[in-house]
């Protein structure tokens, strides 16, 4: 009876291993998804913000239908300034965001979470869209074209 005991806790106690190894790989997989979804939810926040500025006049302090001096300043998005010299660059608790490539008609904001992999995504922000680019690590992968 003693070694049916013993059989049994050494079986309870794999059981329960394997069970909290599979819960603390399906937590990470969900944390991690949950970063990706802020992320992009970011760059079409800031995308959607972005298209305010463009459709504004001039005058009342928007683009004028340009987006040739946007910057973080010209419309409300919810980061901090990495510097004081740099308006293009914002950080939050989602990430840090970088516009670049601006033109008169479109530009490209890259967003990368703080993470070990270096989780990065681009959107490019065109007057009547955002085309969002895939989830890349390292550097992001190029975000389509502006229709």
């Amino acid at each position: 009876m003693g070694q049916q005991q013993l059989l049994l806790v050494i079986l309870v106690t794999i059981i329960v291993g394997i069970a909290t190894v599979v819960a603390l790989n399906t937590f990470s997989a969900a944390a991690d998804a949950a970063s990706r979804d802020s992320l992009r939810l970011d760059l079409v926040s800031i995308g959607s913000a972005a298209q305010g500025y463009y459709m504004r006049p001039a005058m009342l302090g928007g683009g004028g239908r340009s987006f040739t001096d946007i910057d973080f300043t010209k419309f409300a998005f919810s980061g901090r300034p990495v510097s004081e010299d740099d308006p293009l660059v914002r950080v939050n608790e989602n990430g840090t965001y970088v516009i670049n490539g601006v033109t008169e008609d479109e530009f490209i904001v890259t967003g990368t979470i703080s993470d070990q992999r270096g989780t990065t995504a681009s959107a490019r922000v065109c007057p009547r869209n955002v085309r969002m680019g895939d989830i890349g690590y390292g550097t992001a992968p190029a975000p389509p074209a502006c229709m």
